[in-house]
């Protein structure tokens, strides 16, 4: 007979929500999460610890866990990481000044953008991106599904491959925290530093360098890699004794028809072992 898996044993560890890029409110996620029987979701906002505070509100009553986490923007020289934060003690003073000042420099490189834009011809409507100061982050995402919202053009991926991706006419990099600050800050605020998708990123090269500065884990599952980068990143995250977590990396919405929350989920074994690695344990 075969033995029924408890599906509430397993974690998905990078979610997002409408605090940054995500589509899903924290009422959404904690219900996606319970759908998809979840036991623990991270919640991992870029640059924003904004919706931890209502994503555990919306769980009270649930016996899901929100891990309260991060997924700062960091360089490494001209290349851009991800470095996400689990277990980070996300309303410690310093931390949140820290993150307002990216805030603003989200916002100061986003009307720079929206005037680029304009100088082609593309106007976004007032209010649209930046109203009155907000919640949570905003990044280039936010301003490609309001101008396929507004018929500016015809998809998502129209606006990156035309206007606003990397190199393009209307891109303006922002300013992001060095990948040691980042690993730092993280590290100072109690949590536990992993590099995210690191086959999206190809960083593979870079790995022992992250390490030096005091890495903690690789995200090895990722929904962007194939079952041989799976194996690449677990022998990688053996080799240098991190931890391999994993997540779906679910901004909200269907991909090809299909929710991604809890489509890469872990045991919750790693839950554990993050929580063992990190200073703040609540």
């Amino acid at each position: 007979m075969t033995k029924k898996v408890d599906n509430n044993n397993f974690a998905d560890l990078h979610v997002h929500t409408d605090y940054s890029d995500g589509i899903f409110s924290p009422k959404e996620v904690v219900d996606e999460a319970l759908k998809a029987s979840l036991g623990a979701v991270a919640i991992t906002d870029h640059d924003s610890v904004d919706a931890i505070g209502p994503c555990i509100e919306a769980g009270l009553g649930s016996e899901l866990e929100i891990i309260p986490a991060i997924e700062l923007s960091a360089s490494n020289g001209e290349k851009e990481i991800h470095i996400l934060g689990y277990f980070v003690d996300w309303q410690d003073p310093e931390f949140l000044d820290m993150l307002h000042g990216m805030k603003t420099s989200r916002r100061k490189r986003m009307g720079e953008m929206i005037e680029l834009l304009s100088k082609k011809g593309i106007e976004i409507p007032a209010g649209r991106m930046l109203g009155p100061e907000s919640r949570g982050s905003v990044g280039r995402l936010h301003l490609a599904r309001v101008m396929e919202e507004e018929k500016l053009v015809r998809n998502i991926y129209e606006a990156f491959e035309k206007h606003i991706g990397d190199g393009k006419d209307c891109h303006v990099k922002h300013e992001q925290l060095d990948y040691n600050e980042a690993i730092s800050w993280i590290d100072r605020v109690g949590g536990v530093a992993v590099l995210a998708h690191p086959g999206a990123s190809r960083a593979d090269k870079d790995i022992p360098l992250y390490v030096k500065a005091g890495l903690k884990g690789i995200e090895v599952y990722h929904t962007k890699h194939r079952a041989a980068d799976n194996e690449r990143y677990l022998k990688i995250a053996e080799e240098n004794g991190l931890l391999a977590t994993g997540g779906s990396d679910c901004h909200g919405g269907k991909k090809n028809g299909t929710i991604l929350l809890g489509k890469v989920r872990v045991s919750r074994d790693i839950v554990e072992s993050l929580r063992e690695e990190s200073a703040f344990k609540k």
